[in-house]
């Protein structure tokens, strides 16, 4: 065994040479450190990495609200949860005051942003979102819109039969503020066609949407969903994607990486380990030399796995998030608002910080300077048995039959 171990430690040897370095690694590279390499040598690694670009000891954090405005959806990628067809019962469009009251709330406790999300619902033009966030600005001009994913904006493209330059143009014009690098899953076609989600973005597409946002003077984050069909080496490519992008435009702030959550799913199967998600999250920080912050993904991992990944490459700790709906849907629920989040950076010997999406330092915790109430729960998009249909709806044209009708019979 130990000649084993040796011959192991010769093999990686020059590669863990060239991270002490400081040198990029190749696609072939990576790939021995992640089949090859132990798990503490990896999370030495990132660390190393990690702590060359952050040397103060902070570890930031957002408050901010993920907000999912429609679970209305006509992509129907096999391995969402959260989804309803057109037409569904339990489908549902937020309406404006519904926003406008999430936010009050979002200020409230100490909140910056919304995370604006949602399904690709085809009887929501355009001018639904320019409408959106051009009230949102009038009643909030310095709370920030972080604001459909690549796919949803690819959706509008083709609902609206512009370019996508000329609706994220007309977006940022209505208040747009950064994009989430929501609906990566892995950027290799043949994972995507496999989980139905080719159609809503092929890895192209999503990567053009952020060269384009980047060259408009955008900033965004990307993400990576892994543990469904793809092999190690499809996950490095996904990454040197990312990375070849960052070359290009410099325009993402963050990753993030979170493991497929199976449950209530089309698709199934069991979750990826949390040893897994760690090593992946560290090799994440090898490859992207060119991304200053990666973030840990405590609402799949939970918060102690959260709070480990401050020892394999995370240097920050995420959104405080107020309310979750997506990962909700497939079985997941933690929870942890300012507090426990704060305590967990604490206790790891790190230094919390407050920041925006552009990672600029805006203070230290919230509650340390008033009080705020107490967040045990993640809220939800709305009450249970909730099935009201905001009035404003009937001010733009539907596509679908369903939408056209409701719409019909509400004039």
């Amino acid at each position: 065994m130990r000649d084993t171990d040796s011959l192991m430690s010769q093999h990686l040897a020059p590669i863990v040479e060239k991270v002490e370095a400081g040198d990029r690694l190749s696609a072939d590279a990576a790939l021995c450190l992640y089949r090859d390499a132990p798990t503490h040598q990896l999370g030495q690694l990132a660390d190393l990495v990690c702590r060359r670009k952050h040397q103060d000891g902070i570890v930031t954090y957002i408050v901010d609200r993920n907000v999912n405005y429609t679970n209305v959806c006509v992509a129907k990628c096999n391995f969402c949860a959260f989804y309803r067809p057109v037409g569904s019962s339990e489908g549902y469009v937020l309406g404006f005051d519904e926003i406008f009251r999430k936010i009050d709330e979002t200020i409230e406790l100490g909140g910056v942003q919304l995370l604006l999300q949602g399904g690709h619902n085809p009887d929501l033009p355009l001018r639904w979102f320019e409408d959106l966030f051009r009230a949102v600005k009038q009643r909030y001009p310095d709370f920030r819109l972080h604001a459909l994913s690549p796919p949803e904006v690819i959706h509008l493209s083709r609902l609206s039969q512009l370019s996508v330059p000329e609706v994220i143009d007309r977006l940022v014009r209505a208040g747009l503020d950064s994009i989430p690098g929501g609906g990566a899953e892995i950027l290799v076609d043949r994972v995507r066609t496999l989980l139905h989600c080719y159609g809503k973005a092929t890895s192209d597409e999503w990567l053009d949407v952020m060269r384009h946002a980047h060259r408009a003077g955008l900033r965004t984050t990307a993400t990576m969903m892994y543990g469904t069909v793809e092999t190690l080496e499809e996950r490095l490519e996904h990454l040197c994607r990312l990375r070849e992008l960052q070359d290009e435009t410099g325009g993402f702030t963050a990753f993030i990486t979170w493991s497929f959550q199976p449950a209530h799913t089309e698709r199934g199967g069991s979750e990826a380990t949390g040893v897994e998600y760690l090593r992946t999250l560290a090799i994440a920080r090898l490859v992207l030399d060119n991304f200053d912050n990666l973030q840990a993904s405590w609402v799949t991992q939970g918060g102690k796995v959260g709070q480990l990944s401050l020892a394999f490459g995370a240097n920050d700790m995420g959104s405080v998030m107020i309310e979750e709906n997506v990962v909700r849907a497939a079985g997941a629920a933690y929870c942890m608002d300012e507090v426990e989040i704060v305590r967990n950076i604490e206790n790891a010997g790190f230094i919390p910080m407050r920041r925006n999406m552009h990672y600029e330092i805006l203070g230290g915790p919230v509650f340390r300077a008033r009080e705020i109430p107490r967040v045990l729960e993640l809220a939800t998009a709305r009450a249970e048995g909730d099935t009201s249909v905001p009035p404003e709806l009937r001010q733009y044209p539907a596509k679908s039959w369903v939408g056209k009708a409701e719409r019909q019979r509400r004039s």
